[in-house]
């Protein structure tokens, strides 16, 4: 994901785990699909709903990053229907029955993430009648929009927080307080609806704890206005996200036996043409998903990882090569070095998600597209927000919408893996 943020955060690759091992034994390739415990399915329609904080992205991306890049085989489409400003009542974008018929019923949904609160509380401490009104405004959204789409699986996010953590809070207790009493009430209606409740509140809290404890100072770019979440911030968020879906750690597994010349372990990955030869290994590879296009040296991600997101642990992408001989290799893929390793730590297994592979770059095609399509929505929002029943306007706002559409519908298929060639090659 693009970041604006420039400063420079150390390395923090040895807390990452690099050479995590793996566990051996022989295990079938599985077909492409979403895993059972995906909450996510081919062919659904995914609305995430909101104000500032969903207007900007972030967190909602990684999740549409993480689906076409892990299951490139099935069809997501992703709508970004944040407002700046917005509240349960609605705001900017309208009030809330033109907010809802507009921005997530048009796109027939069959999945909703609603997250909500930072406004309704007015930046101020917490009156019983604000609570009230956001706790009624709220359980209407989640009753219409069950009135119109009655298998839709909502999602009700329990609001990031204001930082009241790397800072001091303008009042006692503070807005993240007011924020975490509202989350209960979020809390309460996703019980009462049969809806899942997701915690951005207390996930984000600890993510500010853990950095004030590492770096004061860095701490303050989770969330540099103490409302919006830095690119590092959304990652932390989109990361809580894609666990609460349910999202599998695996990209592939490959493990290869060199001294007995064999494959041991091809899982979500097909290896063909393996050859051991004057202690060379070779072999093709063609996997089933790609590693998320997240560069571990990029300072958002760093400072993510430095506040607990183990983003790592959603990349799940292990090579083991044993049976070779005492010394450092080079692992190649495509002709380009991965870098060089210990024959122990190759044995142990390295995770190839968190290197600079071909399968990342390819990964990355997936952000571009992604990038654009959400741009696209922007522009076709702004024309339909503006268009007062001009004809020209809504036939340009529906235009873009249905290239928007078929954009999605193709949108994976950037994030076919190709065939891979590898190599590990001693050195001195």
């Amino acid at each position: 994901m693009k970041s604006p943020m420039t400063f420079l955060l150390r390395p923090v690759f040895a807390s990452l785990g690099l050479a995590a091992v793996f566990g051996a034994g022989l295990t079938l390739a599985r077909a492409e699909g979403s895993s059972p415990a995906f909450a996510l399915h081919d062919g659904d329609r995914v609305v995430f709903y909101g104000d500032s904080i969903t207007q900007d992205g972030g967190y909602a991306a990684f999740v549409e990053e993480y689906c076409r890049s892990r299951f490139p085989a099935l069809d997501f489409r992703f709508y970004y229907s944040g407002v700046g400003g917005d509240t349960v009542q609605g705001g900017g974008g309208g009030e809330i029955g033109l907010r809802l018929e507009r921005d997530v019923f048009r796109h027939k949904p069959t999945v909703v993430t609603i997250m909500l609160g930072m406004n309704d509380g007015h930046y101020r401490k917490l009156e019983p009648a604000t609570l009230a009104a956001f706790t009624e405004g709220y359980r209407s959204i989640v009753v219409k929009i069950r009135q119109a789409f009655p298998t839709a699986r909502i999602y009700l996010i329990r609001s990031s927080p204001f930082d009241d953590v790397a800072r001091r809070p303008d009042f006692d207790p503070g807005y993240m307080d007011v924020l975490r009493q509202m989350g209960d009430s979020v809390a309460a209606i996703a019980k009462e609806q049969q809806a899942q409740v997701v915690d951005f509140g207390t996930v984000v809290a600890d993510a500010l704890a853990r950095a004030v404890k590492n770096d004061p100072n860095r701490a303050l770019h989770l969330l540099p206005d103490r409302v919006h979440p830095s690119g590092a911030g959304h990652l932390v968020m989109g990361a809580a996200l894609a666990r609460a879906l349910g999202a599998p750690p695996l990209v592939c597994r490959v493990e290869i036996d060199a001294k007995e010349a064999k494959v041991s372990v091809q899982e979500n990955a097909s290896v063909s043409a393996l050859k051991v030869e004057n202690g060379v290994v070779t072999w093709s590879e063609k996997d089933g998903s790609l590693p998320l296009p997240l560069n571990f040296e990029e300072a958002n991600v760093q400072l993510a990882q430095i506040a607990g997101a183990d983003l790592g642990g959603l990349d799940d992408e292990p090579l083991v090569v044993r049976g070779l001989a005492p010394g450092r290799y080079e692992v190649r893929i495509d002709g380009q070095a991965i870098g060089p390793f210990s024959q122990s730590a190759l044995a142990e297994g390295i995770n190839l998600a968190l290197y600079n592979t071909p399968m990342r770059w390819q990964a990355y095609q997936v952000t571009w597209a992604s990038e654009s399509g959400r741009e696209m929505q922007r522009l076709e929002r702004q024309i339909r927000y503006r268009a007062n029943g001009d004809a020209g306007a809504l036939a340009a706002s529906d235009f873009l919408l249905g290239r928007e559409e078929a954009d999605q519908a193709t949108r994976s298929k950037a994030a076919v893996p190709l065939e891979r060639h590898f190599s590990v090659t001693r050195v001195p």
